[in-house]
C-alpha cells in the first residue's frame, strides 16, 4: 500500500481529510515536536485508527506532506507517484496522485 493510499484510507475510516486531522491535532497542541506515541494514542482513542494508519498521520502531523524519494515511482507495492502527499481529500485529489 502506498503512503497516499494509507492517507486515503484514514479519510475513509474517520470521515475527515488528512488536512482536517492535522488542524485538529495542532489545535490539541500536537505538532512537530510531539512524540509519535502521543499522536497514536489520540488517533486510536478518538478515531479507532491502528498503528499503520496512525503512523502515516504521525508523519504528516510532525513532518508535513513531503516524503522521501525511496519509493517514488518504483512501481513496487509501496510506490507513490509523487514526493509529496495530497492532504485535501479523495474527492479533490488529482489523478496524478
Amino acid at each position: 500500500m502506498s503512503f497516499q493510499a494509507y492517507l486515503d484510507t484514514v479519510e475513509k475510516k474517520t470521515g475527515l481529510t488528512p488536512r482536517q486531522l492535522i488542524e485538529i491535532a495542532h489545535q490539541r497542541g500536537l505538532g512537530p515536536e510531539t512524540k509519535a506515541g502521543s499522536i497514536l494514542t489520540w488517533l486510536s482513542e478518538e478515531y479507532g485508527l491502528g498503528r499503520g494508519h496512525g503512523m502515516a498521520m504521525v508523519h504528516v502531523i510532525t513532518k508535513g506532506d513531503s516524503i522521501g524519494s525511496k519509493h517514488v515511482g518504483t512501481g513496487s507495492a509501496h510506490s507513490d507517484l509523487k514526493d509529496h502527499l495530497w492532504l485535501d481529500g479523495v474527492a479533490t485529489k488529482p489523478a496524478c496522485y
